[in-house]
């Protein structure tokens, strides 16, 4: 009989990721950066194998442009000159959001289950660690077998052993709240001067938290808001697509419409978050015009951004302020601004924006605001 050993095979190791998956993420950051203009993220796409001998002649650009039609990440479109073009579909939006989320989520520190928690027990699935007498309304599931037994023992003893409802004992758990969002993002000329992109990261952020709330924490709602010299709303697919205008920035007006949306939700737990890079420049005036002013800060802007603040708080609406930009008279409009709020800011610049935004969605999850 054969002598068979066992034992360990080292290999060198053979990375499984196709070619076109391989290409498929570097596409999925370039269409963020274009702003959704597929024939742009080619080009780039073509650049970068020119440089660094990504494809090969039996896989081609022309080959995964081709997989990304029959996959349908891509179709065919007529432009509004009578041209035919390429554009990409609902499902490239989505992945972009996929892709977006694990880039950022990803790279967090694993911990719990990730529920939302408040400091008051109730309805959740994170065990408190302490145990409480049973109450009509509890689950079969929270029930402490070991302790309920242990107490039917002690208050009827072994020989005629029975259980009743007062021996009965629950493992407590967190309560799980529900939470509204608004995410402010500043659009305003700024987020692309001085050589530096700051929209693409307030993009990437947006689609992960979008991804995020709806997979995760489907009872919460995400309301996303640009302003510039005005404020609007975008819908999540709108987001890859999100441009940067010729804009003062109009904090105030962008305040209003998130409250406003605010106001609307029934959830108890509400909030604000704001990733802008520059100062309040411009306020909408009454009879329709604006009133700008780039100058260094002005008081009467920054005035009314200190009684919307106020207004916000009153409202129990704490807002979270991620200022990427490093100016000190800038950052002490912050502090005043979160002073009169009673919220939070982060002085951050783009490295790490999106953790920090996680990090603080997820841990204000775990207090009643």
């Amino acid at each position: 009989m054969a002598n068979y050993r066992k034992g360990i095979v080292f290999k060198t190791y053979q990375e499984n990721t196709s070619l076109f998956d391989k290409l498929l993420d570097i596409f999925m950051e370039l269409i963020t950066h274009t702003s959704g203009d597929f024939d742009e993220a080619i080009d780039w796409l073509r650049e970068l194998d020119k440089a660094y001998e990504i494809t090969n002649e039996d896989y081609t650009i022309d080959d995964f442009i081709e997989d990304l039609k029959k996959k349908g990440y891509i179709r065919e479109e007529i432009k509004p000159d009578g041209n035919s073009g390429v554009k990409i579909t609902n499902k490239t939006e989505q992945a972009i959001r996929k892709h977006a989320l694990e880039q950022i989520f990803g790279k967090l520190r694993r911990g719990g289950s990730g529920k939302h928690k408040t400091k008051q027990t109730g309805i959740g699935e994170d065990k408190t660690g302490d145990l409480r007498d049973f109450q009509f309304g509890d689950g079969f599931d929270q029930v402490s077998m070991t302790e309920s037994f242990k107490n039917a023992q002690i208050n009827h003893g072994i020989d005629e052993f029975q259980m009743s409802e007062n021996d009965l004992v629950v493992n407590d758990t967190h309560h799980q709240t529900q939470m509204s969002t608004v995410l402010m993002i500043d659009i305003s000329h700024s987020m692309i001067l001085y050589g530096e992109d700051r929209i693409t990261p307030a993009k990437k952020v947006a689609m992960a938290l979008a991804e995020m709330i709806t997979t995760k924490y489907a009872k919460d709602t995400l309301d996303i808001i640009v302003f510039g010299n005005d404020s609007w709303p975008v819908k999540i697919g709108d987001l890859p697509y999100l441009q940067v205008g010729p804009y003062h920035t109009n904090t105030v007006a962008g305040l209003q419409l998130a409250m406003k949306i605010l106001s609307r939700k029934r959830n108890a737990n509400k909030q604000i978050f704001m990733i802008t890079d520059g100062k309040p420049s411009c306020l909408k005036l009454a009879d329709g015009s604006y009133y700008k002013n780039s100058a260094g800060l002005d008081e009467t802007i920054t005035g009314k951004c200190y009684n919307m603040a106020a207004q916000a708080r009153k409202l129990n609406i704490p807002i979270t302020t991620f200022m990427i930009a490093s100016d000190p008279y800038l950052q002490q409009f912050v502090r005043q601004f979160t002073k009169s709020n009673q919220g939070r800011a982060y002085f951050s610049g783009l490295k790490g924006l999106g953790e920090m935004i996680f990090e603080d969605y997820e841990n204000n999850k775990r207090k009643k605001l």
